[in-house]
């Protein structure tokens, strides 16, 4: 179950996350120009008219500032926030919880800023799995291993799980995949039908571009 706003639609959020070092890279990421444009600035206009809140979680206020100056909030039809980092340099957990607690739903779709060619399907698709019986919907590739072949950093998750996160990463338990083993989680198979695989590339290294 979403939450509501005042006019009676559901909100939906995405909390794309721009925290890491890009070390494989060479270069941030998200601002990285592909195809004329910053890569995060596909991912939004990607969501464009298909959520009503967007928290961007990046690594430090000089990130922060960077953003800003080439994201304008008027070019999309969602609310925009920026926000820092809880806790640094410990990977994708602490961004996840970070959003989290800035999101004003029950559940939030998590993107990683690296993944310019997710779909407006994929996104209508996966809020669709949203079931108030769990924590989390996960997309997964083999049916014999879901946990192995999850995409963990493209999946829904309740706000309800930030007392888990912190206490995997107060354990320094940092694996994504720990935490969707420890919460109740819906797995959702690609089946290049309803999901495509497709919509899981992304862009770590330039030869990936």
């Amino acid at each position: 179950m979403t939450s509501k706003i005042e006019n009676g639609e559901n909100i939906k959020s995405c909390i794309i996350l721009c925290g890491g070092k890009s070390s494989r890279m060479g270069q941030d990421k998200g601002s990285m120009i592909i195809q004329d444009k910053p890569m995060i600035k596909h991912i939004l206009s990607t969501l464009n008219h298909h959520i009503n809140e967007a928290v961007i979680v990046l690594n430090d206020q000089t990130r922060i500032a960077k953003y800003s100056e080439f994201i304008d909030s008027k070019d999309y039809s969602f609310k925009l926030f920026f926000i820092e980092d809880e806790i640094k340099d410990k990977g994708p957990l602490p961004g996840i919880m970070t959003g989290l607690g800035k999101i004003t739903s029950e559940y939030a779709l998590v993107l990683p800023c690296d993944s310019p060619y997710v779909s407006a399907e994929y996104i209508t698709a996966i809020f669709k799995e949203i079931d108030e019986n769990y924590q989390a919907i996960v997309p997964f590739h083999d049916p014999d291993n879901k946990i192995k072949t999850s995409e963990p950093l493209h999946s829904v998750y309740n706000r309800n799980i930030i007392p888990e996160i912190e206490g995997l990463i107060d354990g320094d338990v940092l694996h994504i995949k720990g935490l969707i083993e420890k919460i109740d989680t819906k797995f959702v198979l690609i089946d290049n039908k309803k999901i495509e695989k497709k919509e899981f590339r992304n862009l770590n290294r330039p030869e990936d571009i």
